[in-house]
């Protein structure tokens, strides 16, 4: 099999799944998958009390009464300036001025306590699709890197079918699988780099693109040491589990490969079939929280959550097209922790809001970038950053109203009994971060500086 230097960019595949790291600074993964989550830093794997769940902790799923829905998305904004050491400058951005399409989420869940037959009570059902790769990045056509990358984007879905099993007031679990496909719902429904080429006389536009579908699994557990005391039998004879003062969650996702097949485009002509094997790493977190605070008016939140993301098993990118040219592309990444703290307060009674829960939220979160400065490229911009998060939620139940003329709740089991509003703004504070000694290509050394990083959050509810 011939072989050609990793220098020729135009069969470069690395960048095909940097699109959203640039955007996140947490590798090519996107965590926020629920706006209350994200107003708190993402501080919520021990909490894990609405429908995200699915995404935060599945074992919470089981404190998640009735039917419910939960959908919405991050808005995102920003830009990253380069400085190479001679002087040449260069600006990314997300495809325009607001990424799109933006990460977005969905989630259904199905808690059957509330059943005629005993073996299910336990159990709670959910399915989930969110977009944990979704964001698109552009650097100019006449750029430094033009020849690496000048467009990328990787419309990836994963699909969450999940349930949770309550053994004991203090003890659940959660089970999921994570199907990761691609669907032109997002973008193309497929991975893409576009690029220039640097060895064909004219340097036409040449596209790397690629697809597949891989599954991977979570496991999860809930500990409730601590709760508020039950409520009385009601006249089935059953009581109601005091809501929880203590919360400890623990959740793994299984790593898994996208096997990516496609096709290498000169000028919109296919030259070649290529294939590469794309990594999504393990990931391990935990978390705590703790209620101050818990009554029938007030409800006061403290979490601490810590994830341990297993980035060191992508070691390299390969490229393999059927002409028969090989490109090595080593990653080296290496493993990298996130931590979150946040905070929420409930007001559950207000006098001059009757049937109405307002929560103010805040939170902060620390992440690293995995990827090391020798194999370092300008699709995956990554620095390690600061999270400054806040939000507000609003939930409005039987006998509210939704702009003073919407009833929130209905009578019937087909109607929601109560509609959920979310909303959360965070601020990425992203570090400086000068490259040197690149082994892809001298162009990627420079100084990189993320900028105007804002990501608005929205997430709308129904409690059936």
């Amino acid at each position: 099999m011939r072989r050609i230097p990793t220098h020729i960019s135009f069969l470069t595949c690395a960048q095909v799944l940097a699109i959203h790291s640039l955007a996140y600074g947490d590798g090519y993964r996107i965590p926020y998958q629920g706006t209350a989550a994200a107003g708190q830093g993402e501080a919520f794997v021990a909490q894990a009390d609405d429908p995200s769940a699915l995404y935060y902790n599945p074992a919470g799923l089981v404190d998640v009464k009735g039917i419910q829905f939960y959908a919405g998305a991050s808005l995102v904004t920003g830009r990253t300036e380069f400085t190479s050491p001679t002087g040449i400058k260069a600006e990314s951005d997300l495809g325009g001025t607001v990424a799109f399409p933006p990460p977005a989420h969905f989630y259904l869940t199905w808690n059957l306590g509330e059943t005629d037959i005993p073996a299910l009570q336990p159990l709670t059902l959910g399915i989930g699709v969110n977009s944990p790769f979704g964001l698109k990045i552009r650097w100019p056509n006449d750029g430094p890197f033009s020849t690496t990358v000048t467009e990328a984007s990787l419309p990836l879905l994963d699909i969450k079918p999940t349930l949770a099993y309550r053994f004991t007031s203090y003890f659940s679990i959660g089970l999921g699988l994570d199907i990761y496909t691609f669907s032109d719902l997002i973008g193309e429904g497929q991975t893409e780099l576009k690029s220039k080429s640097p060895v064909i006389p004219g340097m036409p536009s040449t596209e790397l693109n690629g697809t597949d579908t891989s599954v991977g699994f979570n496991a999860s557990v809930l500990i409730t040491p601590w709760r508020n005391p039950h409520s009385p039998p009601d006249q089935n004879g059953k009581e109601e589990l005091g809501k929880p003062r203590l919360n400890l969650g623990l959740v793994y996702r299984s790593g898994t490969d996208l096997d990516l097949e496609g096709e290498y485009l000169v000028d919109g002509t296919k030259v070649a079939d290529a294939k590469t094997t794309v990594p999504i790493p393990w990931v391990l977190s935990t978390g705590i929280a703790y209620w101050p605070v818990r009554d029938q008016q007030h409800e006061w939140k403290l979490e601490f959550d810590f994830e341990w993301i297993g980035w060191s098993t992508f070691t390299d990118l390969d490229v393999s097209l059927s002409n028969g040219i090989f490109v090595p592309s080593p990653r080296d990444w290496d493993d990298t922790y996130t931590f979150s703290v946040g905070t929420e307060f409930k007001w559950l009674d207000l006098i001059s809001l009757p049937n109405w829960e307002i929560a103010l939220r805040a939170g902060y979160q620390r992440s690293q970038a995995p990827n090391p400065s020798r194999t370092f490229d300008p699709t995956v911009a990554d620095a390690n950053w600061n999270i400054l998060a806040t939000g507000l939620g609003l939930k409005c139940t039987k006998g509210g109203n939704l702009f003073g003329f919407i009833p929130c709740g209905y009578e019937g089991s087909y109607l929601p009994k109560a509609m959920v509003l979310d909303l959360g703004f965070s601020a990425a504070l992203w570090e400086k971060r000068t490259i040197s000694g690149n082994e892809l290509s001298p162009t990627h050394n420079g100084t990189y500086k993320t900028k105007d990083w804002f990501i608005g959050h929205i997430s709308l509810g129904l409690a059936f």
